[in-house]
């Protein structure tokens, strides 16, 4: 199973973007379908993007046209660009891999997970 650990995070003020990374190690990171989710307190996770072994991508729409998801293979990192943030934006995202080629977007679908970064949006 790969290792994840995610960075980028901090606290930005509302209209402003962040970058967050993850970076793997342990295993083939092309193999992986890779995706960010977030927890907001006193909610469910859910899933913010996913891309696949191709890069095909999936979005949120509560995120589309803001967020963008990419991957660079020859650095084992996936990227959630964040534009526009707003302040219900504000969650730990999480970093999860799925040993498989499709797109998924429940977490119960992705083995692996990092340990979270904090992204705090004011207002």
């Amino acid at each position: 199973q790969v290792q994840l650990v995610e960075s980028g995070g901090g606290l930005v003020q509302a209209g402003g973007s962040l970058r967050l990374s993850c970076a793997a190690s342990g295993d083939t990171f092309i193999r992986y379908t890779l995706g960010w989710f977030r927890q907001a307190p006193g909610k469910e996770r859910e899933s913010v993007a996913v891309i696949n072994v191709v890069g095909g991508t999936y979005h949120a729409d509560s995120v589309k046209g803001r967020f963008t998801i990419s991957r660079d293979n020859a650095k084992n990192t996936v990227y959630l660009q964040m534009s526009s943030l707003k302040p219900e934006d504000t969650a730990v995202y999480y970093c999860a891999a799925r040993l498989a080629p499709s797109i998924r977007t429940m977490g119960a679908h992705f083995g692996s997970w990092g340990q979270g970064t904090q992204v705090t949006v004011s207002s």
